[in-house]
């Protein structure tokens, strides 16, 4: 090799770590942006909910919830079309840009005391621009670096990308947690819950400025000057079958299934640990951030295999493994995590019966509905509440008769908020809460896990497990969904399955099994969504899917 090839060689090694060092930065400071207000949304709710009637910040609350994943899809198809019309530098520097800007504003907005009900429209308002924002980026980085990846390293190039929701969430954490514990609880409450939003404008302009430094990715350009580039890539990705059936096969036989284990593996374990096993938040957060950090390799490493052996196997052994172990594996997490619960579970049997006409299926995404509307809707929120295993007996012959509620020999019959005086019903709800809850206690059903008693080498062991199989369906879907599509409509057609799969079947799953076992009373039913998704991605992927790796995507 002559030293002008050398030179030549460093040149584009230092180019290609140029792309992913920006499209990847960028990115994580986006997934920071859209962290930071889950990790706050209680302060948040607090300072921008709290003066209006409890209706109305439902409503405010759903809004503002919604906005970071329903709205996702339609960002996608709005900068899908931008990019594939525009380009895609440009394009996910408008959205990094949108925002960069609409987090820091949530940092100077002011509260509901100050501005009244303004507070939490424009802060409903600001969450919309962030969730259009986040369906555009997505797309546009993984477009943009697979454009520019050699063949044969598709895999490994975008699966940098693939780390950046983990690396995110981890810079959102350390924020939070320093600026936390330096300013103390009553202070960052009051305020300092605002600092992290503002600096992030530091992260903002650092992305941007490196972002303005990359060129357009080489096929956008090579379009550009053949004229190749589409006129309308709306009606062609999703008015011509023979590209439409390809968004459907993606969305059913890859990312469905990819979306649901990753929130299973991330979020899910998260919340079940908390909600369901009581660990305490601190415990938790620091188990699964152990987790994530010994498994945020393997997103670059079955990247880098699905280079060399396909996509497809990689993507659907995931979801294989997910359907088949999810079951075992959660139960273990219960025998490790909170041993005392798992005991009380197989001795003291709950039994509930009720009118099934006076049981409501408790869906609440955001946590705000108190479920107190029937005796059987008290007894299900609060059994689910302490992460107590029942069997629900549901008769017609009930009807008129009080829920009840047996726990080994004891038998509580639920109040009727409807035969109550409105004075009276706040306290009899909370007396039989209060009972119900003495009475799992005696039975063995333990109100905290005992943190003495917790197998954290054991815990940590099951979480790794569960994100490892998190980079098995991550990893590779991002060079899998480039390569599915042709070029002049890449941006739109692949960021709408991908958003529509992670905003809608991966993001309301926590919400969704949680109202699924307070449904059925057991505390493992909620497993069977992201089991029958992952099912049917694994039979639509083993039929459907076709392997795209050694595919060009100059066409």
């Amino acid at each position: 090799m002559t030293n002008g090839d050398g030179a030549a060689a460093i040149d584009t090694r230092q180019s290609e770590r140029k792309v992913i060092l920006a499209s990847s930065l960028g990115t994580v400071f986006e997934w920071y942006d859209f962290y930071l207000y889950g990790l706050l949304a209680t302060i948040i709710s607090a300072q921008f909910f709290s003066g209006v009637n409890e209706t109305t910040g439902f409503i405010f609350a759903l809004g503002a919830f919604a906005a970071g994943f329903a709205v996702r899809p339609f960002g996608a198809l709005v900068f899908g079309r931008i990019g594939d019309l525009v380009g895609r530098k440009n394009t996910f520097l408008v959205t990094m840009g949108l925002m960069g800007a609409s987090t820091f504003l949530v940092g100077v907005l002011p509260s509901y005391a100050s501005i009244g009900v303004a507070a939490p429209i424009l802060l409903v308002l600001l969450r919309l621009v962030q969730g259009l924002a986040l369906g555009g980026e997505y797309g546009g980085a993984a477009t943009y670096v697979a454009e520019h990846a050699p063949e044969g390293k598709r895999g490994l190039f975008t699966s940098f990308i693939q780390t950046t929701a983990t690396l995110g969430l981890f810079a959102a954490l350390g924020v939070v947690i320093v600026i936390r514990s330096v300013m103390g609880e009553t202070a960052f409450a009051d305020w300092g819950w605002r600092i992290p939003f503002l600096i992030s404008v530091i992260l903002l302009g650092v992305s941007l400025w490196i972002r303005l430094q990359l060129e357009e990715s080489p096929v956008f350009k090579q379009m550009k000057e053949e004229g190749t580039t589409s006129k309308a890539p709306l009606t062609e990705a999703f008015g011509r079958w023979e590209n439409l059936k390809w968004v459907i096969v993606a969305l059913f036989g890859a990312v469905a299934g990819q979306a649901v284990v990753w929130y299973s593996g991330q979020f899910y374990a998260l919340f079940f640990l908390e909600k369901t096993l009581k660990v305490d938040g601190a415990t938790a957060n620091i188990l699964i951030a152990i987790a994530l950090a010994l498994g945020t390799p393997f997103f670059i490493f079955f990247g880098w295999l699905s280079d060399k052996v396909g996509r497809k196997p990689i993507i659907l052994a995931g979801c294989a493994l997910a359907a088949l172990t999810y079951f075992p594996a959660f139960q273990m997490l219960t025998s490790a995590a909170n041993p005392a619960m798992a005991k009380a579970q197989q001795n003291a049997a709950v039994i509930m019966a009720a009118d099934p006409g006076a049981c409501s299926f408790q869906f609440d995404p955001i946590g705000r509905n108190k479920f107190e509307g029937s005796g059987c809707d008290i007894i299900k929120s609060t059994l689910a509440k302490a992460g107590a295993n029942y069997t629900a007996f549901t008769r017609e012959r009930m009807t008129g008769e009080p829920a009840r509620v047996r726990i080994g020999s004891r038998v509580l019959a639920a109040p009727d908020p409807w035969r109550l005086a409105e004075e009276d019903r706040a306290g009899a709800i909370a007396a039989f809460r209060a009972d119900l809850e003495r009475a799992l206690a005696d039975a063995g059903y333990p109100a905290k896990a005992d943190p003495a008693a917790i197998d954290k080498p054991l815990v940590v062991a099951i979480l790794f497990y569960l994100v490892l199989l998190v980079t098995m369906v991550y990893g590779p879907i991002a060079a899998l969904l480039v390569e599915l599509f042709p070029s002049r409509i890449r941006y739109t057609a692949m960021s709408l399955p991908y958003h529509i799969g992670n905003g809608w079947f991966g993001g309301f799953l926590p919400t969704t099994a949680f109202a699924m076992v307070a449904a059925t009373g057991n505390i493992y039913y909620g497993l069977w969504y992201p089991v029958v998704v992952a099912v049917i991605t694994l039979v639509v992927g083993l039929f459907f899917l076709p392997e795209t790796f050694r595919r060009s995507i100059h066409h």
